[in-house]
């Protein structure tokens, strides 16, 4: 299967490296020639989980530079979400007919796409965690996978062929619910990584405040309920996506053991002044609620005041979290 990696950060280039060292014939887009040619010359190396791999040499080019290759019949979009929207239309001339495009970004990227380019769009989330210790040099953090399926759900025998010859590299499943999936992701993507980088703290530290507290249960619930009013019901993912009414405290704890240390990676976008993923996240609940008639205020609020941290306006704190209570 021809393949194109487009975007080698952390996690597309985790990916790549691993697909290279195992002889599978992939190449890899980046946004410059000259991060083309640093990669060509350094190659690529991931160690951590999964065991150690390298590659000395590197079919690597700007994506430009694809215009008039021979078309592929599989590129993987690994960049950040706002670079997906902004470049999936070309790919989508650069693949055979028949040929599929999958993304695997946060958030609402995947369906935004599929809204816009049709079938050749494949869905997919990643829960594997790695870093990008300088460029081509990545560390895999955990055991993580990919998993990936049809936008609108149901058995997929392209999914099932996509997910065969990506675990060449890395472990690919595939559901029949991939809404269900990616929205018992977005959940906890709107509560858990996003207040935590307003805060500027974990989650451990942000929930044992009320105003953590409050605002958490708000942006969930609303994304919950815009979930439902869209017609997909999340899967349980590390926890039932239903809170229970008592129980509660129970259902917070389950959740911290597994998110409550970690530093969200929207707080090390605002480090490196990077632009967030923030309209993908609680602003495409937002839009959407707006669209279903789902109040979402909280997330509203949530979206706003990480564009004004974005800009400067603001710094993470947590009494960004007593203004949202206030709010």
């Amino acid at each position: 299967m021809r393949t194109l990696i487009v975007g080698v950060g952390a996690l597309g280039g985790t990916i790549a490296t691993r697909a290279i060292a195992a002889g599978m014939p992939v190449r890899l887009a980046t946004r410059t020639s000259d991060s083309a040619g640093l990669l060509r010359s350094s190659g690529l190396r991931v160690s951590g989980v999964g065991g150690p791999a390298a590659v000395a040499s590197v079919d690597v080019a700007p994506l430009e530079d694809y215009g008039e290759a021979e078309p592929f019949d599989l590129i993987l979009l690994a960049t950040k979400a706002q670079d997906a929207l902004e470049i999936a239309p070309s790919l989508s001339r650069r693949l055979v007919s028949g040929g599929t495009l999958l993304c695997i970004q946060n958030g609402g990227v995947s369906q935004i796409l599929g809204e816009r380019l049709g079938t050749i769009v494949l869905g997919g989330l990643s829960n594997l965690g790695a870093t990008m210790v300088e460029p081509g040099v990545y560390e895999q953090r955990n055991a993580g996978h990919l998993l990936i399926g049809e936008l609108i759900g149901g058995d997929s025998e392209r999914a099932a062929k996509v997910a065969g010859f990506l675990s060449g590299a890395i472990e690919t499943r595939t559901t029949a619910d991939l809404p269900g999936a990616m929205w018992a992701k977005l959940l906890l993507n709107c509560s858990v990584t996003t207040l935590g980088a307003i805060a500027g703290r974990t989650m451990r530290e942000y929930i044992s405040s009320p105003s953590g507290r409050e605002v958490f249960r708000g942006a969930y619930d609303e994304a919950l309920a815009v979930a439902l009013a869209n017609g997909t019901r999340p899967q349980r993912m590390i926890v039932d996506p239903f809170p229970p009414d008592t129980g509660y405290d129970a259902w917070i704890d389950a959740v911290l053991a597994a998110y409550g240390d970690v530093k969200p990676s929207m707080l090390q976008d605002f480090e490196r002044r990077r632009r967030t993923e923030i309209d993908f996240i609680n602003g495409y609940v937002a839009h959407l609620g707006g669209r279903l008639g789902v109040p979402v205020s909280t997330n509203a609020a949530v979206t706003e005041m990480v564009h004004r941290i974005e800009r400067g306006e603001l710094q993470p704190d947590p009494r960004r979290l007593d203004e949202l209570r206030g709010r």
